[in-house]
Parts: structure tokens; C-alpha cells; sequence
């Protein structure tokens, strides 16, 4: 995503031990029509540089002499309204995945994988620069909500006393709004559920076994024939579209979808929706695009619950803004607020 030229260029530092990768990183951004402000060889340097130019985004890698990637993260997204939209650019693999984890739960934007071949650059260089060009038009990683006011655009169906099954939506922003949000929920939780975080194949058993540890739900990455289980919630793997059929057991599909999205959530809200009727609560959070749109429509349609994450509390305020400026929201609040209602929907 080059930004347009009449466009004000948007600041990014580079941060990165390697010289070459540095330059690497520079001509794709310059290309791309950033404006690389300064290079930074160390943490302390990257630290010290965007303390003082105040840029709009950061990349980053991990391996960092002086201070490391995540001690930068937990300085540079800890600084109350000035935090940094960092995006980590790393050596990642499926095999180190709790490193990426590390770097989304310490505060950073997103991740983007070094490319591993000469084939892989060009995918790299697409991602690198839509990747940061959102992280510099967001919203600083770390804001403090703005005092919500529950937008209630019609008011909630009488529950009845069955359970409820939960299906939460995310993406950029994701894992952070899911360590949040997740431990605060109660086990049982209704009928049990699903989570659809948009993430690359291999890295979502890292994620899940991060939540599971923190959780008084179970928190598992899903295999085909899960039960839907009361005191559990199966996260989507990456690279899988997390599918439920009429036997109410987990099934992966792969279909192509136009905004390539693998796993997509309106995917698994539509089959939720067709097993369980007006018995589900959807929650969609921070995240790009309009993913869980489709799915809301039909949640409302046949009488359910539709949860979104204000704007304050989003890294990117754009899955759930769909949600809320189609009027499909029942209520709109921070992640604190957001646990308390899917509990109370779910009949917990």
C-alpha cells in the first residue's frame, strides 16, 4: 500500500542490528513513499531516536543488541497517550511463534515475517508497507479509552434462559484485545465457543496455548470434530477457515475468498448462526477490513446478540466500526465493559 503522493508523508524509524537489512527495510519504505526519518542499530538508539523525532510508527526486530525488541516494545508502548505504533520485523517462523507472540502481547502493531527465500520477497515488501502504513494512520497502540457511552441501536431481545454459543472476531490488535479480554471471562461460559483471529498458518497454537494459560476458560487451537464445549473456546487455526456442521463438531474448509482472509470469521459465524439460531453472542473487536459484517447481519437477523469494541479501546478501529456504523451493534465498549456483557448474554 504506497501512500499517495499529495498524501503528507507519514515518519517511520528503522530499527535493526543488520545494516543491510536496514537499507533493505529503507528502500522499501522509501519506495513505498515513507519517510524514514532515522535508522537505529540498538534498542537504546531506537528508544532514544523516537523519544525525540516522535515519528508515526517504528519497525522493529526482536534480536536487538543494548536493549532488546521486547524491552523496546514495553518502553515505547508504555507511555500512556504518546505510544508508538510499532511494527515488528523479525525472523519469524511457526516453529518460533511464541516470539511473535511476545512482541503482539507486549504492545507491538503486528509482525512481519523477514523473507526466508528470494521468492518470498515480494510478498514481503507488500505486506511490510501496507503493514506500516496502517500502523502510522492509526490510532497510538496504548491510547486510554475515551469515556464510553454504550450506543445502543436497538434495544437487546429478551434472553431466555438457554445458553448461549460466543463467537469473537478479531484481527490487528487481536492478541493484545484477546489477553485482555479473555481472562476476564467466566468458565462455563454459555454453551461454549469460537475465536477467529486472523493469523498466519503455524501461529495460532502458540496464541492459544498463551491464553489457555491465563484463562479460567480452556483455550485451545480447534481440530476437526471438536465438540462445543461449555467450559472451552477453539481458536480458528491460521490458514484454516473454522467450520461447524449440523452435528455441531468442527470441520476446516478452504475456500478462496476475495480479500484472502484464511480463516475468515463470517465464515464460522454463518455455521454457528445455523446450529444455534438466536442462541449466539458475537463479539467483534479491533481489527482492519469489515470481516464479521456478514456474519453480524445474520447473528441480528434470526435474533441474537451483536457486541462491538469502541473505537478507544481498538488498535484499528475498523472490524467492529463496520459492525457499528451498519447500526448492527447492541453495544459498543471497552474490552473491561465487552467481558461482562458476553458473560451476561451467554448466560453464563
Amino acid at each position: 500500500m504506497a501512500i499517495p503522493a499529495t498524501a503528507p508523508r507519514q515518519r517511520i524509524v528503522v530499527a535493526d542490528d543488520s545494516a543491510f537489512m536496514r537499507k533493505q527495510l529503507v528502500d522499501v519504505l522509501v519506495s513505498a513513499n515513507f519517510d524514514v526519518v532515522a535508522e537505529a542499530g540498538n534498542g537504546d538508539e531506537a528508544v532514544a531516536l523516537c523519544q525525540k523525532l516522535q515519528p508515526d510508527a517504528m519497525t522493529l526486530d526482536l534480536a536487538m543488541p543494548g536493549l532488546d525488541g521486547v524491552q523496546v516494545l514495553r518502553t515505547l508502548t508504555g507511555e500512556g497517550d504518546r505510544a508508538l505504533p510499532i511494527v515488528v520485523v523479525s525472523a519469524f517462523s511457526p516453529k518460533t511463534s511464541s516470539r511473535a507472540m511476545d512482541a503482539l502481547t507486549q504492545g507491538a502493531f503486528d509482525f512481519v515475517a523477514k523473507p526466508a527465500t528470494p521468492e518470498a520477497r515480494r510478498a514481503f515488501i507488500q505486506e511490510l508497507s501496507e503493514k506500516v502504513a496502517l500502523a502510522a494512520a492509526s490510532a497510538p497502540v496504548g491510547w486510554a479509552p475515551q469515556q464510553q457511552v454504550s450506543q445502543n441501536t436497538a434495544a437487546p431481545a429478551q434472553r431466555s434462559i438457554q445458553k448461549h454459543a460466543v463467537v469473537i472476531a478479531s484481527s490487528t490488535g487481536g492478541p493484545r484485545a484477546l489477553a485482555t479480554l479473555l481472562p476476564l471471562l467466566p468458565s462455563p461460559l454459555g454453551a461454549g465457543g469460537m475465536v477467529v483471529q486472523h493469523m498466519p498458518a503455524g501461529f495460532t497454537r502458540s496464541l492459544a496455548a498463551r491464553l489457555d494459560a491465563t484463562c479460567k476458560l480452556k483455550i485451545r487451537e480447534a481440530a476437526p470434530g471438536d465438540d462445543i464445549l461449555p467450559d472451552t473456546l477453539l481458536l480458528a487455526p491460521g490458514g484454516n477457515h473454522l467450520r461447524l456442521g449440523q452435528n455441531r463438531r468442527t470441520y476446516f474448509s478452504h475456500e478462496q475468498v476475495p480479500n484472502g482472509l484464511c480463516p475468515l470469521a463470517d465464515f464460522t459465524i454463518l455455521d454457528v448462526v445455523e446450529r444455534f439460531g438466536s442462541r449466539v453472542v458475537l463479539a467483534v473487536l479491533t481489527g482492519m477490513g469489515r470481516d464479521g459484517l456478514e456474519g453480524a447481519r445474520a447473528v441480528k437477523k434470526r435474533g441474537g446478540t451483536v457486541l462491538a469494541q469502541d473505537e478507544g479501546s481498538c488498535t484499528v478501529f475498523g472490524m467492529s466500526r463496520a459492525v457499528v456504523e451498519a447500526g448492527l451493534a447492541d453495544e459498543v465498549l471497552p474490552l473491561d465493559d465487552l467481558a461482562v456483557a458476553i458473560a451476561r448474554e451467554a448466560g453464563a
